[in-house]
């Protein structure tokens, strides 16, 4: 009686894997740097004190840069605020930014923004705690200098009631490295 061989599929399979991987690595570390050359790091810090209150926010972002006059990209934000005796809220959300220079030193900008607004008031105030999502649409233009850039943004989705912001327009500063 003849002894049948079985060829292992396992064997196959991590073979199959481990070439399939590889060359995966290859041809991303290949388009990788090109790739890599085009994005930009940056974001903003802001902090606020007042008469008993204290607000902080930090806001990464990274950008890609299809060319000198367009860029796209993601951000993130968190914001904390206290205002003593009265409430405390954690505003946690993120964006998507479009960035258009029609000359080197002028910046317009597309930004939507998704923020999820937690408010907690103290027990001693008639205003119930609120959990919400805010939207908001920026459009923007400022003076571009190199790796920042410094203007002015308008809310066209601005609701005085729901926003975080103040008012529907807000000054900016950008810098991406």
């Amino acid at each position: 009686m003849k002894k049948k061989t079985q060829s292992n599929p396992l064997k196959k399979t991590s073979i199959f894997l481990a070439l399939f991987f590889g060359l995966i690595f290859s041809v991303q570390s290949q388009s990788k740097s090109e790739f890599w050359q085009h994005v930009a790091f940056g974001g903003s810090v802001g902090l606020s004190f007042g008469d008993g209150f204290f607000g902080g926010t930090i806001a990464p972002s990274a950008i890609y840069r299809f060319n000198p006059r367009f860029a796209m990209g993601i951000g993130a934000n968190y914001t904390y605020n206290e205002e003593k005796n009265f409430y405390r809220s954690s505003i946690i959300g993120g964006s998507l930014i479009g960035l258009f220079n029609p000359i080197p030193q002028l910046q317009l900008s597309a930004e939507f923004e998704q923020l999820n607004v937690n408010r907690n008031y103290n027990n001693s105030t008639p205003f119930l705690d609120e959990n919400y999502w805010y939207p908001a649409l920026f459009l923007g233009v400022g003076y571009n200098a190199g790796p920042v850039a410094m203007g002015i943004r308008f809310d066209v989705l601005y609701n005085r009631d729901k926003s975080i912001y103040a008012n529907s327009w807000a000054p900016f500063v950008r810098v991406y490295f």
